[in-house]
């Protein structure tokens, strides 16, 4: 059974997470200490929120060393995703910099709700084992106001006015603007690759 480090960032949809790891066979534990992440095979850092307060309570759990050399594959949902990158617009914050980049906020426009929240398809997906199964156009589920936009990294896109990346791959650094444990079974068949991936782009 493998072991998978569900990093607090303070604020998260933690339960939900480790439950829809369980459904895969997987052994999800809650880590708020550096201590915490020995032996765990995978990391996966989720998120709600603002990137400010986050960071600030990743820091003051000393995990800001350990999540900026990762020794095993680690993915970054939501808010954890946006906090791979090297700044976020979002209060001005400095974030890991494992991506290069800026996350910047979902213009408001007419007819435009932000923040952007519901369902969404898939677009340009660039061929990643985290991927596997996945299709153009397959709906997967958003809440967020800050988004990174496509880049060099980006494996997957979608758009709310504006493009922006809705997953990123670097090597073994994976992140995904949408929530997959609340994505039915597209999210569940991401979730599941990336407990099964073993070789990385």
């Amino acid at each position: 059974m493998i072991r998978v480090a569900v990093i607090d960032p303070g604020r998260g949809n933690l339960g939900s997470v480790c439950y829809a790891l369980e459904r895969l066979g997987a052994r999800p534990l809650v880590v708020r200490e550096p201590a915490a992440l020995a032996g765990c095979e995978r990391w996966i850092l989720p998120g709600v929120g603002a990137a400010g307060p986050a960071m600030a309570a990743l820091a003051a759990r000393g995990l800001l060393a350990a999540l900026r050399d990762p020794p095993v594959p680690l993915l970054g949902i939501c808010l954890g995703m946006q906090l791979l990158f090297e700044s976020s617009a979002e209060g001005e914050t400095p974030c890991l910099g494992l991506l290069p980049g800026r996350v910047e906020a979902l213009p408001a426009a007419p007819g435009l709700r932000v923040p952007h929240m519901g369902w969404n398809g898939l677009e340009d997906l660039v061929p990643h084992p985290l991927l596997a199964g996945v299709a153009p156009g397959d709906q997967v589920y958003f809440v967020h106001s800050y988004a990174a936009p496509p880049g060099p990294h980006t494996i997957a896109r979608c758009r709310h006015g504006v493009a922006f990346s809705a997953a990123v791959a670097r090597g073994p650094l994976l992140g995904l603007q949408f929530h997959p444990e609340r994505s039915g079974p597209v999210g569940a068949r991401i979730l599941a690759n990336f407990l099964e991936l073993r070789a990385w782009s």
